[in-house]
């Protein structure tokens, strides 16, 4: 059976040299990405079994407006702070049953380098946006990129 990861990259943060990077926070924008970002998924009737986020402060409050809107909660895992790889995911997974679905919350490049070691893809995850891959033992596929304008309207 398989299981299903879903990255959500944080919403639009405060520029770079704002303050420190850990500490920069969303912006009004970033916010309602966010939070467009759990109705949308939660309009899908995506049930996920567990949700992580990067402690940096835009990736955690990402992760708590999102929750909200689906009705779940998160821990933060410093792994997601910087350098999350496919290593890292596996560690996650390896807490979950088979056919789990779980969301993580972090920061670019990373999670496109996730998608593309597990699938070959090449993929923009853009601020506020999400992919998931479905991934079936050393199988695994690219299901689903969306960028923050689809979901506003998958939102409603």
């Amino acid at each position: 059976m398989s299981t299903s990861l879903w990255l959500l990259r944080h919403g639009e943060a405060v520029p770079h040299g704002s303050k420190e990077d850990a500490a920069r926070e969303l912006t009004p924008r970033g916010e309602h990405q966010s939070r467009t970002a759990g109705r949308a998924l939660a309009r899908l009737n995506v049930e996920f079994d567990a949700c992580y986020a990067s402690p940096k402060v835009r990736a955690r409050d990402t992760a708590a407006l999102a929750c909200e809107e689906l009705g779940v909660d998160y821990e933060e895992v410093t792994a997601l702070a910087g350098g999350f790889s496919r290593a890292d995911v596996e560690e996650l997974m390896a807490g979950h049953d088979d056919g789990s679905c779980v969301l993580v919350v972090g920061h670019e490049p990373d999670f496109s380098q996730v998608v593309r070691d597990y699938t070959g893809a090449r993929i923009q995850l853009k601020k506020g946006g999400v992919a998931a891959v479905r991934i079936d033992g050393t199988r695994a596929e690219l299901v689903a990129l969306v960028r923050p304008a689809e979901l506003e309207t998958m939102a409603g």
